[in-house]
Formats: C-alpha cells, structure tokens, sequence
C-alpha cells in the first residue's frame, strides 16, 4: 500500500508531518492493505484567508481498491492530526463496509457460469471416473 501526502501553501508539508500522517493510515488500514493500492491525503486550512479566522483543517483521504473505482472521505477539524485520525476512522469503517457488501455480492451470485468456467466444470467431470 503506497501513501502518497499533499498539502496546500498554507500547511507546512514536512517529513514529520508526513511521517506521522504516513503512521496513522498504516495504523488504520493496515489490516486492509492487501485490497489497497494507493491512499492519497490532501490536507488544506480552510480558512487560510481570514486575517482572524479560527484555523479549519479539511483532510480528504482517497483509497484505490484493485480492480474498484476510488474511495474517498473528508473530515474537517480544528488541528491536522485531529482531521488525519478522524478522516482515517471513517475511510476505514467504509472500506469495512465496502469490502463486507463486494464479499458479500460474490458468494450469492445467481447469475451462469461463463463459458471458460463450463468447459473448467465439463473436464473435470469427465476426469472424474463415475463407475
């Protein structure tokens, strides 16, 4: 799984941010990451442009799946780690959920078998002695 990390002008894009913000999806995600491929985290301040303006954090945390369109959350909070742990917790409990609903698809398919697996199906069965 490859974290990638992107900041606006107004957050200071350090190694230790980025390490840390590298420790917490790891942590997150860690039990998920043989589904993942990429997750990408674009933190930015909200509202940078107001002279007096309590500072807003948008974290959006995005996660490719194989095979699977792009997931992605946004959390806002007062501090980049409060927004980094919040928009972890939630890309996790849906990647859960996601992943849970695909497994979930897979085991009750009703639909035929696709004409590879039925000649897969007929030569084992002719293989297998039936006397």
């Amino acid at each position: 799984m490859q974290i990638q990390v992107n900041t606006d002008h107004n957050i200071k894009g350090h190694e230790a941010l980025t390490a840390d913000v590298n420790s917490v999806v790891t942590s997150a995600l860690g039990r998920l990451s043989d589904h993942i491929t990429r997750v990408e985290v674009h933190l930015s301040d909200e509202n940078s442009d107001k002279k007096h303006g309590k500072g807003e954090i948008r974290c959006v945390m995005e996660a490719r799946l194989e095979s699977h369109q792009p997931i992605a959350v946004t959390q806002h909070a007062a501090t980049v780690h409060q927004a980094v742990d919040s928009a972890a917790e939630k890309l996790t409990r849906l990647l859960e959920n996601t992943l849970g609903r695909l497994h979930d698809q897979q085991s009750h398919r009703t639909d035929p078998l696709l004409p590879e697996e039925k000649i897969k199906e007929e030569s084992s069965a002719a293989s297998s002695p039936d006397e």
